[in-house]
């Protein structure tokens, strides 16, 4: 990709929680010092301890979703990392939106940003939940958080709503993309990832027909592992396509987003 850009679709990623600080072995990957990246050379901090700072925050996203980060790591748009010039890897800070008061906490397992003005690169979900996905850039103050002295909490996750009894959706519906597809991603350690209800399934479609939804059915066995079934009631005449049971938040986003690099109609979670 030439240029950098977010998932194919807007998401909410209320749902995602903040990383939790704690002690980690700090070790040579990543932590090169110094180093040099077009012609500067940079020095990490010999503490992190006591670390504040103001400056512009940027972020990364399916550009670079799915390659490996400073440390070796995978990096997931949908987790909640940061790349920082000098502070080591991994460190974990709080980062501020001086204009609107939002603030999350990260986990820095990259380096960068490597532009003049800017202090902090985050990761998609970081700078959504921060405001500022669309404007590319926000002003921050990030102040490092020493995982020794922490007594927060993860970030409580909301009750989803149950759903309507019948989602349907047209077979001949798609939407198209111009991007290359990228690599499906493992979840790598403290991705933002977390366990979601065992009765959790994407239903991609409701359909009159059957045989619609065994095309349907078919094209999706294909792009997924994961078991793809048709479902009836009683109640209803509609035959529902429907993948899972899905393992946890993590899995749930990249298989919405292979499908939408397949051109599979949008899915909406159901619970049964």
């Amino acid at each position: 990709m030439k240029q950098d850009a977010g998932p194919r679709e807007s998401m909410s990623v209320d749902h995602i929680p903040d990383a939790v600080p704690r002690e980690e072995p700090r070790t040579i990957a990543g932590n090169k010092n110094p180093y040099t990246v077009r012609g500067k050379t940079y020095t990490l901090l010999p503490s992190p301890e006591g670390y504040k700072s103001q400056g512009i925050a940027s972020w990364y996203g399916r550009k670079f979703h799915g390659h490996t980060t400073s440390n070796g790591e995978i990096y997931n748009m949908y987790g909640m990392t940061a790349a920082h010039k000098t502070l080591p890897i991994p460190s974990y800070v709080r980062v501020t939106h001086r204009e609107n008061g939002r603030s999350v906490i990260v986990r820095v397992n990259d380096r960068g940003p490597f532009h003049d003005g800017r202090i902090i690169d985050l990761s998609y979900t970081a700078a959504k939940k921060l405001g500022f996905v669309d404007s590319g850039t926000a002003p921050v103050e990030v102040e490092y958080i020493d995982p020794r002295q922490y007594r927060g909490a993860p970030s409580s996750l909301p009750v989803p709503p149950a759903p309507p009894s019948v989602l349907t959706a047209s077979l001949g519906t798609s939407r198209s993309s111009g991007s290359p597809q990228m690599p499906a991603a493992p979840s790598p350690a403290y991705s933002g990832g977390y366990e979601i209800p065992d009765n959790t399934y994407l239903q991609v479609g409701a359909f009159s027909s059957r045989e619609v939804a065994e095309r349907l059915l078919v094209r999706l066995q294909v792009v997924t592992s994961y078991p793809v079934r048709i479902y009836t009631s009683k109640e209803s005449a509609f035959f529902r396509v429907r993948i899972g049971p899905l393992k946890d938040s993590y899995d749930l986003l990249m298989l919405r987003e292979t499908l939408a690099q397949h051109n599979v109609p949008q899915a909406h979670i159901v619970y049964q």
